[in-house]
């Protein structure tokens, strides 16, 4: 393998010469400030990384060739999810995902088309003599493609909206993550908000779009079989270039204004926040690179961004002569100034405020190459795109002089000029403060007291150990199984598992048929599928007491396998109740949630961050009484004529709600 290169005619911007790859299965553009301000198209990869790979080693191989003075010539592209840190470091699983990217997708590629700072553009290879033929085939279709005139652009559209529980739960994150550093469990972590739409168009246009607008540092788009992600990053978060590594962490924004920059520069918070994380990241490239070599050559510097300013400080250090890029990313990632300080414990704060998952986001994306070295952004300012919907997260540093106004202030200017730069409107997340009347109206951004789920050795559920139905058994027959099995199914299909085998409805049929067998547990694995008839529940001699547990997000639209954290909130006697951060009641710990409200059913909607049940459906359909599917908070719980629980096991059985909140 040698690196090669030859010079292309064309002169087609970066955000024209992107719109070649539509329709390329593994595409990969890049454009700013990398390798020495280029752009970079790849498509076609010699190899794919598949879900099982451990990213981390995939990148070390092959090993390093003579570094060129410039240019990529080729290796892995694409990007690291964010939840990857879970392989690093001993963190609880992350919130709900509503729409699921896979963890990381990269792709080697033996060659890329570059265009370099000058306007030239390069083909880049890494030449063998088996490919040669391939490679000058991709070569001279890549030199027509751009000689020829811009392919069209076809502007995309949509509006993007925050999702559960919004600009309400964040504010309500804040006030509880200034609680946890004022009790010491962190100085900082970084929280975020979710915006969501549908996706009118095409991901690649609305990153051509951005491109064109901003001109951001560390744009990267990256697209496969699983959607496409359109990052419009200023931020760096490594850079390999010999032995030489640098980080430039973010932390401290002040939007757009006359006088921002200034403001900024002398903001107290703000530089506290930028060298708090600088110190982290000093510490993580510590771990690799060669004693004494680490410095923060720059510390809180004003940079403008599309849109707002940032502080900016440059660390860098020498690695290793044993450390391997892989090395320096397990010591690094994910980026410190998208997690917080310490960094392991503000994961476990992030994952237990946020209340929805971040896939690609706040991960990295760029490229490892055995020629130009390793160059990877934060992946922040990214647009995400799967299943015809489009996100884009949003978030800042919490530190205690923090307000939750404010930090919902600054997520909103991050997004507000993105959004417009690809044509996408965005909706007021700033209004509908929700109280807890129950509580005596206590507003839920200032939840001092109030029950939070997720305190120490209380995980969310673990999706490694699957996904869970249970289905009644009467006469010897499963009841509703048809219904049961369209669920797991459209979990299997939201979360990219392996699909249930064969003959599973049979199976459960079996099984049922067991003497005295009551219920049937279909436990989904991506390893297996468990099938194991049991008793039936006991019934209730009384109304159960339902007890409000505060939980971001709920535990989504799946049926975990996993009920540790459920069991843990019920081993007082009581039936846990979660809550979201707006105040909207989600459902019980075994069971959907309805309120008769002057003999009408009330249920809540399905919106993602609850379990579609399947006796819940039934017993709305049944009843014969009116039905009204509208949010329901606590106070509407205590004003209820009656309340109902619907499981599988216990059909419709009463409920009452506590007068002694949980606490702590």
């Amino acid at each position: 393998m040698r690196p090669v290169r030859e010079p292309l005619a064309g002169g087609l911007a970066a955000h024209e010469a992107v719109r070649l790859l539509r329709g390329a299965a593994h595409a990969v553009a890049l454009s700013g400030a990398w390798a020495h301000r280029s752009t970079v198209l790849a498509r076609d990869p010699l190899r794919v990384a598949g879900p099982q790979e451990d990213p981390f080693a995939v990148v070390d191989d092959p090993g390093a060739l003579p570094a060129a003075a410039d240019g990529v010539y080729g290796g892995w592209l694409g990007f690291l999810g964010f939840g990857l840190g879970r392989r690093l470091e001993p963190v609880p699983p992350q919130p709900p995902r509503p729409v699921a990217l896979p963890p990381f997708a990269l792709g080697f590629y033996d060659h890329v088309v570059r265009r370099d700072g000058s306007g030239q553009w390069w083909f880049e290879a890494l030449w063998t003599p088996e490919r040669a033929p391939a490679l000058r085939a991709a070569r001279d279709r890549w030199a027509a493609q751009l000689a020829a005139p811009a392919p069209a652009a076809r502007p995309a559209g949509g509006a993007l909206a925050p999702v559960a529980p919004g600009g309400t739960g964040h504010r309500a994150a804040v006030a509880a993550c200034r609680e946890r550093i004022a009790a010491g469990e962190v100085f900082q972590a970084n929280l975020c908000l979710r915006l969501e739409g549908a996706l009118e168009g095409d991901a690649l246009d609305l990153w051509s779009a951005g491109v064109a607008a901003l001109e951001p540092a560390y744009a990267a788009y990256v697209a496969g079989p699983w959607g496409a992600l359109a990052g419009l990053s200023p931020e760096l978060f490594l850079r390999r270039r010999g032995r030489e590594v640098v980080s430039e962490p973010i932390k401290g924004t002040a939007a757009e204004a006359r006088g921002a920059r200034e403001a900024l520069a002398a903001s107290a918070k703000d530089r506290a926040e930028n060298v708090m994380i600088a110190d982290l990241v000093r510490n993580d490239l510590g771990r690799v690179c060669a004693y004494g070599t680490v410095e923060a050559a720059e510390l809180a510097v004003p940079r403008p961004a599309p849109g707002v300013w940032h502080l900016v400080s440059t660390v860098r250090g020498t690695l290793r002569e044993d450390a391997t890029d892989g090395d320096l990313l397990r010591a690094s990632f994910p980026p410190g100034s998208v997690t917080g300080a310490p960094k392991v414990q503000a994961l476990r704060v992030i994952h237990e405020l946020e209340a929805t998952a971040r896939e690609a986001y706040c991960g990295a994306a760029g490229f490892v190459s055995p020629v130009a070295g390793l160059e990877l952004n934060v992946a922040i300012r990214t647009f995400e795109a799967a299943q015809g919907r489009v996100w884009l997260g949003a978030g800042g540093g919490v530190v205690w002089d923090s307000t939750p106004e404010a930090e919902l202030a600054e997520a909103l200017a991050k997004a507000a000029p993105l959004a417009r730069a690809v044509g996408l409107q965005l909706a007021d997340a700033s209004s509908g403060v929700l109280t807890l009347g129950y509580r005596g109206n206590a507003p839920l951004d200032d939840p001092g007291g109030l029950p939070w789920a997720l305190a120490e050795g209380r995980d969310r559920p673990d999706p490694a150990l699957g996904l869970l139905e249970t289905v009644a058994v009467r006469g010897g027959m499963p009841v509703a199984l048809e219904e049961h099995l369209a669920r797991l199914a459209a979990s299997v299909a939201a979360l990219g598992l392996p699909a249930p085998p064969a003959g599973l409805a049979e199976r459960v049929r079996r099984a049922a048929a067991h003497p005295g067998a009551g219920r049937v547990r279909v436990v989904h694995r991506e390893d297996a599928t468990v099938v194991e008839p049991g008793p039936s529940a006991p019934g209730a001699a009384q109304a159960l007491t339902l007890r409000p547990w505060l939980l971001p997000g709920g535990l989504g639209a799946h049926k975990w396998a996993d009920r540790r954290l459920l069991d843990a909130l019920a081993a007082d006697g009581t039936t846990p109740l979660l809550v979201d951060l707006d105040g909207q009641v989600l459902e019980a710990g075994h069971a959907a949630v309805v309120a008769v409200c002057d003999g009408v059913l009330v249920a809540p909607p399905l919106d993602g961050r609850r379990l579609p049940s399947v006796s819940g459906a039934a017993f709305l359909r049944d009843d014969g009484r009116p039905v009204d599917l509208r949010p329901l908070t606590l106070d509407d719980l205590a004003a209820a004529d009656e309340l109902i629980l619907t499981s599988a096991l216990r059909g419709a059985h009463p409920a009452r709600l506590s007068r002694v909140p949980a606490t702590r």
